[in-house]
């Protein structure tokens, strides 16, 4: 299974619980998007089914060696003490449903109707108990109020606040938060072994803590995307031509991808030019860093015209450039 990273609290936490013998009976795994809270639920379920049954688990944390026969039970799907609920493909088409469905939910009673098979513990993952249907969430109530004995629920929650406030009061709560740039780095050198030293430090500042949105901004010429940025910075833009030339580019239904990672890199390129600055030219370029900030953080929010927002950031680029050699934005 793949190593986490981060999230050293949450794992201490969780740890802490298995050691009392009093581990509580559901757990809610909430965070970002992209942060490894699927990856935290599995790890935890694997370790509380192998240190259930044995050989003894030596590693820190949440690891068990994949030589391990309860991880290989779990790597090949075969656990017969352990249930993921997810979304499920549709009949027709590669898409998935739009939610978990109440049916699901009551299929857990085959996993409960029946002894543990290898060890006292039965374990649930739910990944995203956001996606369920009311029904469905009901049904699972009724687990969380009155769990079998030695149960074990695992829910992945990007949004806790929006489920039912009954659901919540069950759960022990962790809160995963975005990882360190450290962390970061580690995780992109284990999931990208291909990826070099540049690579990964650009997807470091894109993913903004989130390995899981540095992964999916992979293969989004990156590098091209910077340069045109540091072009806007350094040479200006009194013609308009550059930014409007990079509006139209980011405007693209198929360019949404790449227009996120520029909301997310216009910012931090500013601030490092701001780093560079002294006096009167720092503190403009401050005011643009923090303009920048607030546009590139509520357009996707406000569903802001793409082709306007990008204009709008370029434009603010083209003024950090010597005097002289930009139009004002």
């Amino acid at each position: 299974m793949k190593p986490l990273f981060g999230h050293d609290a949450a794992v201490a936490a969780f740890r802490a619980g298995m050691a009392s013998g009093r581990l509580h009976h559901a757990w809610l795994i909430s965070g970002p998007e992209g942060v490894g809270k699927a990856l935290f639920a599995e790890k935890a379920a694997l370790r509380v089914l192998a240190e259930g049954t044995g050989p003894a688990v030596e590693r820190d944390g949440l690891n068990v060696p994949d030589e391990h026969p309860i991880a290989k039970l779990v790597a090949a799907g075969s656990h017969p003490d352990l249930m993921r609920l997810e979304r499920l493909p549709r009949d027709t088409g590669g898409d998935l449903a739009r939610n978990i469905n109440v049916d699901q939910v009551r299929s857990l009673q085959r996993l409960f109707a029946t002894t543990a098979s290898f060890s006292p513990w039965r374990v649930v993952i739910i990944d995203a108990i956001d996606d369920m249907e009311r029904s469905a969430a009901n049904a699972l109530l009724k687990n969380l109020e009155e769990p079998p004995a030695n149960s074990l629920f695992l829910l992945v929650s990007h949004a806790p606040e929006r489920l039912l406030p009954t659901i919540r009061s069950r759960c022990r709560q962790l809160r995963l938060s975005y990882l360190s740039d450290e962390a970061m780095t580690s995780a992109l050198e284990a999931a990208l072994p291909d990826a070099d030293s540049n690579e990964i430090n650009a997807l470091v500042e894109v993913g903004k803590g989130s390995p899981g949105r540095a992964i999916a901004f992979r293969g989004l010429q990156i590098d091209a995307l910077d340069k045109a940025m540091r072009a806007l910075a350094e040479k200006g833009d009194p013609t308009n031509a550059r930014r409007s030339e990079l509006a139209q580019s980011l405007s693209l239904k198929a360019a949404q991808p790449r227009y996120e990672a520029f909301l997310a890199r216009a910012p931090s390129l500013i601030a490092d030019k701001a780093k560079e600055r002294r006096g009167a030219p720092l503190a403009e370029a401050l005011r643009l860093w923090e303009s920048a900030t607030g546009l590139a953080g509520s357009a996707t929010r406000l569903s802001l015209d793409q082709q306007s927002v990008v204009f709008e950031l370029a434009g603010m680029l083209a003024a950090l450039a010597p005097t002289g050699s930009s139009a004002a934005a």
